[in-house]
């Protein structure tokens, strides 16, 4: 069936939810576009996430991240990828609540360290005991993340697709996002 997205949507959550991976099925399924604000920060600096942290730090990073994300919320309806520490700021999440949706994509810190423990692009899991860091940066921004407008529940045993088809389900109960296309 196919469907109409009226909003963009924002993948919101920790690093290693599948933000960029159900992003892009997802936009693939909609036929929209997808986009990703790390991505997009880093082509706009010509350096790579890590880099812009070691070099300008996190308050710089931050900033940035929020114009990247600003410009593209003006883009047309799509899917928007953000970083794992978008959503903490207030005026990030204003600006995704006025020009878009935000879904939480909740995945528990044992999935989550399934999918990053072997990675090391991930700045902020460069410490001493990488677990127990991932652990309390997970603790700290649960009620954040939690604040988000759609919420959609990471299993173990889900594929990409069935993330996708969790998406969607919980995007079609919100008619001024998505809507389905009667032939």
């Amino acid at each position: 069936m196919p469907y109409q997205l009226r909003k963009t949507v924002v993948l919101v959550g920790m690093m290693g939810a599948g933000k960029t991976a159900v992003g892009t099925a997802l936009a693939r399924r909609l036929g929209v576009t997808f986009r990703d604000s790390d991505h997009a920060l880093e082509v706009a600096a010509n350096r790579t996430i890590a880099e812009i942290f070691t070099t300008y730090g996190e308050p710089f990073f931050r900033a940035k991240e929020t114009q990247v994300i600003e410009r593209l919320l003006q883009a047309e309806a799509g899917i928007l990828s953000t970083g794992g520490g978008a959503f903490l700021s207030a005026s990030n999440r204003a600006l995704i609540s006025r020009n878009g949706v935000s879904v939480w994509l909740n995945a528990d810190v044992k999935l989550l360290w399934s999918r990053v423990r072997q990675k090391d692009t991930r700045p902020l899991l460069r410490s001493a005991d990488p677990f127990a860091t991932l652990q309390q940066i997970f603790t700290d921004r649960v009620p954040l993340y939690s604040q988000a407008d759609l919420t959609v529940e990471a299993q173990p045993r889900y594929s990409i697709e069935d993330m996708v088809d969790q998406v969607i389900a919980v995007l079609l109960g919100r008619p001024d996002v998505l809507g389905e296309v009667k032939p």
